[in-house]
């Protein structure tokens, strides 16, 4: 793999960035590449750019929003973050301070109850085999959270956080509606007591009533337990609705960063404009101004040169396709990668 990292040369340089109480997770650079093997002797010919370089904190109690095309690594980081898709690339993921990537076996073990996932799909990440009581409550045991006496009282009181009933520990998942599935997701990720949360599309794949339903379980949780979120979806209404901050991403990379309020009453980069064009207006005598994007997402494999949206943007200059942007504060908090700031003076500058 370094002989391979060696020959394609990937650059692996950023600026360290120094723990900051203020925030439970910092995230820096962060990149997650996927080896292409090609060849009658199957070696490294390139790299999958998943996740290439994105930069981001998150405060305490705050839930983050992370929204782009289907492909765009969203996924991908947040996996990456939680140190569940091998080793990273290069860059800096801090969990209250401390570089999860430097965390021996044993360490990795203790932190593990404090970063959970909430799956995409609820059917296929509930093993079919084990009665809800089990799923919920394998892991609590695994870590010793509870004393054996205290166990089923717990259990309980986790399912009756999240929306289950007594009788529901003894159900198979197959017995259960999708809300309620998803339900059990939720309170395997919670009985954990977690910090932090990366909720990967909880609700995609429900029905518009149970996503209202499964939304409101999570701030109500979040607000009773403290939680962080990092909420991934596509669904740009469900994250104005839940998030304090968003981020967009394309092909890997941050375009914009900033509060929800920011983002949505004043998007900066051309792909948050298209994006936030889609969304449906619920009158019909307004008319909407809909951005279409011209082509396809290019391959992450083989990213273009300069700004990695220059293929579909309608205000692309000839230095976006040859020189790539770098992240300008415009406004406190609100952060873009556009050439089309270049004039715009960076308020830390």
């Amino acid at each position: 793999m370094s002989e391979a990292k060696d020959r394609l040369r990937i650059d692996n340089t950023f600026d360290p960035v120094e723990p900051d109480d203020r925030y439970i997770l910092q995230v820096n650079a962060l990149k997650k590449y996927f080896p292409v093997k090609g060849g009658l002797i199957s070696h490294t010919v390139g790299y999958v750019k998943a996740v290439d370089g994105i930069t981001f904190n998150l405060k305490r109690g705050s839930c983050m929003g992370l929204v782009g095309e289907s492909g765009c690594g969203k996924t991908t980081a947040g996996r990456t973050i939680l140190r569940l898709s091998g080793e990273k690339t290069g860059g800096q993921v801090l969990f209250n301070g401390r570089e999860v990537y430097d965390l021996d076996n044993k360490e990795m073990r203790a932190m593990r109850p404090k970063m959970q996932i909430i799956f995409q799909d609820p059917f296929s990440s509930l093993s079919p085999r084990m009665p809800v009581s089990e799923i919920i409550g394998e892991a609590v045991r695994e870590h010793g959270l509870v004393s054996r006496e205290e166990y089923n009282d717990y259990i309980d009181q986790v399912m009756d956080d999240c929306g289950l009933q007594p009788f529901h520990k003894d159900r198979y998942p197959h017995e259960f509606s999708g809300g309620q599935r998803q339900r059990i997701c939720i309170a395997r990720a919670l009985a954990l007591n977690p910090e932090f949360v990366v909720c990967d599309e909880p609700v995609s794949a429900l029905d518009v009533s149970i996503q209202a339903q499964i939304i409101n379980l999570l701030k109500e949780l979040q607000e009773k337990r403290n939680l962080t979120y990092l909420f991934i979806s596509h669904d740009l209404s469900v994250v104005e609705h839940i998030s304090d901050t968003v981020g967009v991403m394309y092909l890997g990379s941050l375009v914009e960063y900033g509060s929800t309020e920011d983002i949505f009453r004043n998007p900066l980069h051309p792909y948050t404009k298209a994006l936030f064009s889609a969304i449906p207006i619920p009158d019909p005598t307004v008319k909407m101004n809909r951005i279409v994007l011209e082509g396809s997402i290019p391959s992450p494999a083989n990213p273009p040169k300069g700004c990695k949206f220059h293929t579909r943007c309608a205000n692309c200059m000839e230095c976006c396709k040859s020189v790539a942007p770098v992240q300008k504060e415009i406004e406190p908090g609100h952060f873009v990668n556009c050439h089309l700031y270049d004039d715009v003076p960076d308020i830390n500058a």
